[in-house]
């Protein structure tokens, strides 16, 4: 009897722990396939972005070459246009010194003409001057002053001027201005020994000498005095106060023969 209850005790219990493995087992297999679901999505969508990647990354390759390629390209370009541009740069700053020293060089040249020229009509006058006084014209002449040798002495520096002897000249002139400030060729006398500096290129001493003509009351050589100043002052490069003494001549000598050349002046002086 004992041996039975044992026996169906046995029974009973393996068929309980058989029904629980049963059912556990049954769980089991309802969670492991709802994982291989899961991971099958997972792999659906690793195949997924497997085949994006495939598509895209060429694509991404080919435009981040492009842009590579762009960019180098531009790069390039810009390299291209800045050395253009600093040629360019180069060509205008080679133009404005060309400019300045053909400006510079136009003006050096006009100056030499003008003093060609000057010298020219001074040589003219003194010429002019000397046949009025061997035509025997009347000349007063102070008691201070012998009146023939006055005129012989002025006569004889003139000759010097005109032979460019300007030494000599200015020697003769000088005599003649400390000797007698009175006599009618006094005047002229300055003006000639102003000249003779002039001609040496002497500018500033030129100009000392010529301002003195004014200081001679009646004097006649007063216009060709303030041209001469004006044309010194050019000469030393005194621009503006060139085109001071030349407008000087303008307004106070309208009707000098050196009216037309201040004008001139002036206008070459406002271009340049």
């Amino acid at each position: 009897m004992t041996n039975r209850s044992t026996y169906e005790n046995i029974v009973l219990f393996s068929f309980i722990l058989l029904t629980s493995f049963a059912f556990g087992q049954k769980d089991t297999n309802r969670e492991l396939r709802r994982l291989n679901a899961k991971i099958d999505r997972i792999r659906v969508q690793v195949d997924s972005l497997e085949l994006d990647n495939q598509i895209l990354l060429p694509e991404l390759m080919s435009a981040f070459k492009q842009a590579v390629k762009s960019k180098t390209q531009q790069d390039s370009i810009t390299l291209v246009v800045l050395k253009r541009i600093n040629t360019l740069s180069n060509k205008i700053t080679n133009l404005e010194n060309q400019s300045r020293y053909m400006d510079s060089t136009a003006l050096e040249i006009f100056n030499k003409l003008v003093f060609v020229e000057n010298k020219i009509v001074t040589l003219t006058n003194s010429y002019n001057e000397m046949a009025k006084l061997k035509s025997g014209s009347p000349i007063s002449s102070d008691p201070k002053f012998n009146a023939a040798q006055y005129k012989q002495t002025y006569m004889t520096s003139l000759g010097h001027f005109q032979n460019q002897e300007f030494d000599d000249a200015i020697v003769g002139f000088k005599e003649l201005v400390s000797s007698d400030a009175t006599n009618d060729l006094a005047d002229n006398s300055q003006y000639w020994l102003a000249e003779c500096y002039y001609s040496q290129r002497e500018f500033k001493r030129a100009i000392a000498e010529f301002e003195k003509v004014f200081t001679y009351p009646g004097t006649d050589k007063d216009d060709d005095a303030q041209l001469k100043i004006g044309l010194a002052h050019q000469s030393m490069g005194n621009v503006n106060k060139a085109r001071e003494e030349f407008q000087r001549l303008v307004d106070y000598f309208p009707g000098s023969e050196y009216y037309p050349k201040a004008k001139d002046a002036l206008k070459q002086l406002s271009i340049n």
